[in-house]
């Protein structure tokens, strides 16, 4: 299993930080976790297309984490070439209602050569073979959840955005790897994570290891101490579980 970090910036426009987005290769196919604005650029810049993507996870539905899944879809069929393996797009409360909205703005991102199946999660699991794809409900908005991607050998753990939440602590027990969303380094707004709460989160989940991202541009000029196992991440950072 392997992660990319495809954009670790936030809401804010960054020339060095592309917008949520990350990349989870599977035995199974790439599952990519949040699509902001550009993030298929930022995908192509890294060797993949779109037909490389095998399901799309949304953690919510705010513009900076959903703007490039219309893109997506959209080259599905009007790219290089039509799309012909399925696709599989995963969200939270009322994802379904979520994508209807989308396809009536944009109408031509509706598939015509594959088949795009549509699943909602909050407390549940769903299969793509042995690799499973669980979430948690967060507190962000009602339809924001924390993914865990996992197999019989590795558990990765996106937080999405969040404030402090016990489910997460949970979900993140022991995984291999956290990547967290850390909007700030000190100051605490609320449904978001500074660095005091996501510590908190890990002194009681303890994961292996952890990547700070949703990263705001005040975090560029930060020169305070960051504490193991917290890293600041980076676009284009990967790791190998």
């Amino acid at each position: 299993m392997k992660v990319k970090m495809v954009g670790t910036g936030s809401a804010a426009p960054s020339l060095k930080r592309g917008a949520p987005c990350s990349l989870v290769s599977t035995k199974v196919g790439n599952i990519l976790i949040d699509a902001g604005p550009s993030a298929v650029r930022r995908l192509l810049e890294f060797g993949y297309g779109v037909d490389d993507i095998d399901a799309v996870v949304l953690t919510h539905f705010h513009p900076d984490h959903t703007i490039d899944l219309a893109t997506l879809l959209f080259a599905c069929e009007h790219g290089e070439g039509r799309r012909e393996k399925p696709l599989l797009l995963v969200g939270g409360r009322g994802m379904d209602r979520f994508y209807r909205r989308l396809s009536l703005l944009y109408p031509w991102v509706a598939p015509i050569g594959y088949d795009l199946s549509i699943k909602t999660v909050s407390i549940d699991t769903i299969r793509m073979g042995p690799v499973s794809i669980s979430a948690v409900p967060v507190s962000h908005r009602k339809e924001s959840i924390a993914v865990c991607i996992g197999d019989s050998d590795r558990r990765v753990v996106f937080s999405g955005d969040t404030d402090y939440s016990p489910v997460l602590v949970g979900l993140a027990s022991g995984v291999d790897l956290l990547v967290a969303e850390c909007t700030f380094a000190e100051a605490k707004v609320k449904g978001h994570l500074n660095m005091a709460a996501l510590l908190r989160i890990v002194r009681e989940a303890k994961p292996k290891g952890v990547i700070m991202s949703h990263l705001a541009p005040e975090w560029e000029g930060f020169c305070g101490r960051i504490p193991a196992p917290l890293v600041l991440g980076e676009d284009g950072m990967e790791l190998d579980l």
